[in-house]
């Protein structure tokens, strides 16, 4: 067998046992998912579990932690640096001698930048620049910082509410499911009981045709209803677990809770609300950036200041005892006199961003208002209609009963029977759905304030 057939099986079989490894693998986790049993997920757990897996949310606080940094290192800048400089030179002689302080005569150099030869610099450096635009970098920093802290809260916020309404949605989906299911049970009941009444010669066969129309469409009702429901879990499962497919259950939703005063809400939502902190701090960077583009009228300070040895001999005393070790202390003072009129377009950019930045943050209040008002009022609307739809679905039931025994005595018509399950089906599904509603606009309303 040549070689080339050898590495050909050889590849064969590699594949053939990555293949039943991933099989393997694939049916354990499948027969794993299929066997576990369902975790019970509370609003506050699934919260949780959704920070720690939703992308856009860990974007928004890796934004933070690095805006933080960037704050730390700008107030770091305004701090003297500190460095320790080491370096040897050798420079071809030229065949002369000077007379030096160290050393006595030695070779000159061929570079008359350089010093000696053989030079040996071992120093510590402490430099500082001292200017207005050091100072505003520094709070451009510190007002991106809060900014990336409002997004913060902003993302978490907007992530809460999305996760209180797949949850609630997950329940009443539930619901609604267990409801199509009865209304199955009770048109196929009634399909019975049109055909008994054929069979007696007390019904029409156009009764038992419109009662099995009747019965199909729960049926369609039933799927349609049970797969959007999965859908509604899938897309919440996306959020809490590493797999879409672990099965869960959610808590069984209690009373709803009560709505708070109006003077609660606009207390709360005009003291901490994250969009307008997001705008006020877009505010603090352009009129930082403004100060930062003015800045560069101004003369920078730098001053230096080192000690060590920079002399022939790496040592701390030259030849005849002489101490190699001192110290030197620079300033420079630098004046910008002409650079084409770029500070003052620099400036003139940096006011337009803070016009926008100031138009933005007014927006954000207009906006923040308009959105107060339009949650509340769709919760006051969604809990003054929970007491309604509870009258409704009691009233669609006893209808139901009474026009099902009107039918059995020969005095209502099977359309009658149908309108009547068809109600009660109607405000079912709308009493689940008012729930979610409700729960949905309460919790908009503990978003903008921030008690959730």
């Amino acid at each position: 067998m040549s070689r080339i057939d050898r590495n050909l099986l050889n590849l064969v079989a590699g594949a053939l046992a990555l293949i039943s490894a991933a099989g393997f693998a694939a049916t354990s986790f499948a027969q794993e998912v299929k066997t576990g049993s369902p975790a019970v997920i509370s609003l506050a757990e699934a919260i949780h579990r959704a920070q720690q897996n939703e992308p856009a949310f860990a974007s928004a606080l890796a934004a933070q932690k690095s805006a933080a940094i960037d704050r730390y290192l700008g107030k770091a800048a305004l701090l003297p640096s500190v460095m320790y400089h080491n370096q040897v030179l050798y420079t071809q002689p030229k065949g002369q001698t000077n007379q030096v302080v160290q050393s006595g005569t030695q070779a000159a150099p061929i570079f008359i930048a350089n010093n000696a030869v053989h030079e040996y610099i071992s120093q510590a450096s402490i430099n500082e620049t001292v200017g207005l635009k050091q100072f505003a970098d520094a709070q451009v920093a510190a007002a991106n910082a809060a900014r990336a802290s409002a997004e913060l809260e902003v993302a978490r916020r907007g992530l809460i509410l999305s996760v209180v309404s797949l949850y609630y949605s997950v329940s009443a989906l539930e619901t609604k499911q267990h409801v199509l299911e009865e209304a199955l049970h009770e048109a196929q009941a009634f399909t019975d009981l049109t055909q008994k009444r054929e069979a007696a010669r007390e019904g029409a066969h156009a009764d038992v045709v419109k009662a099995q129309l009747q019965q199909q469409q729960r049926q369609r009702d039933l799927s349609d209803g049970t797969l959007a429901a999965e859908k509604t879990r899938l897309e919440l499962a996306v959020l809490l677990f590493p797999d879409p497919r672990t099965p869960f259950s959610t808590e069984a939703a209690g009373s709803p809770p009560a709505l708070p005063s109006r003077e609660d809400v606009n207390r709360l939502a005009s003291a901490n609300n994250p969009e307008i902190r997001s705008a006020l701090a877009g505010v603090q960077v352009s009129n930082a950036e403004v100060t930062a583009a003015r800045a560069a009228y101004l003369p920078d300070l730098g001053l230096s200041f080192g000690y060590g040895i920079d002399a022939p001999q790496f040592a701390k005393n030259a030849p005849g005892e002489v101490s190699n070790l001192g110290y030197s202390i620079s300033a420079t003072l630098d004046i910008p006199v002409w650079d084409w009129f770029s500070t003052q377009k620099r400036i003139k950019q940096s006011e337009i961003k803070r016009d926008a930045a100031r138009v933005t943050a007014t927006a954000a209040q207009r906006r923040v208002i308009a959105a107060l008002e339009e949650v509340y009022a769709e919760a006051v609307a969604a809990r003054g209609q929970m007491d309604l739809l509870d009258l409704s679905v009691r009233t669609a039931e006893e209808s139901l009963r009474l026009t099902k025994l009107r039918y059995s005595s020969g005095e209502a018509t099977v359309f009658e029977v149908v309108d009547a399950e068809t109600a009660y089906l109607s405000v079912e599904t709308a009493q689940a759905e008012g729930v979610v509603r409700y729960q949905t606009a309460l919790a908009g309303l503990q978003v903008l304030t921030g008690t959730l």
